[in-house]
């Protein structure tokens, strides 16, 4: 049996809190915690934490995720922060951000998990027919980008929905982290 893998999306700003706890409470539970972003064709990239200004380096890029791998991929996660507001950059406007087709990838699978945590829903908005008409909760500042997706706003701290699962702000990590491994049976 291989091991479970979550993808976890990363870039500079991101929320220390959720990232450390990521990174504990998957390996505790048996399950790589495989933080991935768009490295610019270099071999790593060190981002810079949001509150603590904690470097955190990262040498696995999306861009290079194959369909099989992703295919074996538990579950891909978008957490709060700025990092999904930096990750849908794109040169080409007439192209989708990488990290937003990507994302998109992962919603073709429904065996894959998709985790959005608070302001991570910004990824969604180059794509928002992934969530039309789905349940979700987001950071508050986020509910008019909800609605203006299509997505039906549950004022929740967790919501899940199939294969989506959302929480409202970073510190709810603990609730999106665990809803996850409770699907992966790691619980």
């Amino acid at each position: 049996m291989s091991e479970k893998t979550v993808a976890i999306l990363i870039e500079s700003d991101y929320y220390e809190h959720e990232i450390w706890y990521y990174h504990s409470r998957f390996a505790e539970s048996g399950i790589k915690a495989r933080f991935v972003s768009r490295l610019w064709g270099q071999d790593h990239i060190t981002f810079t934490g949001h509150e603590y200004k904690v470097p955190f380096e990262c040498r696995d890029s999306f861009e290079t995720i194959g369909d099989a791998e992703l295919d074996n991929l538990a579950a891909v996660i978008v957490p709060s922060g700025i990092v999904s507001d930096r990750l849908r950059y794109t040169e080409d406007l007439s192209q989708i951000p990488p990290a937003s087709a990507f994302l998109q990838r992962a919603f073709q699978r429904p065996q894959v998990i998709k985790g959005i945590i608070c302001h991570g829903l910004w990824l969604v908005a180059p794509v928002p027919e992934l969530v039309k008409g789905r349940k979700l909760t987001c950071h508050n500042n986020l509910h008019g980008d909800a609605l203006a997706y299509g997505a039906e706003f549950v004022d929740q701290d967790l919501v899940e929905d199939g294969d989506l699962i959302t929480a409202r702000t970073g510190n709810h990590a603990h609730l999106l982290a665990r809803a996850i491994l409770q699907r992966l049976n790691a619980v």
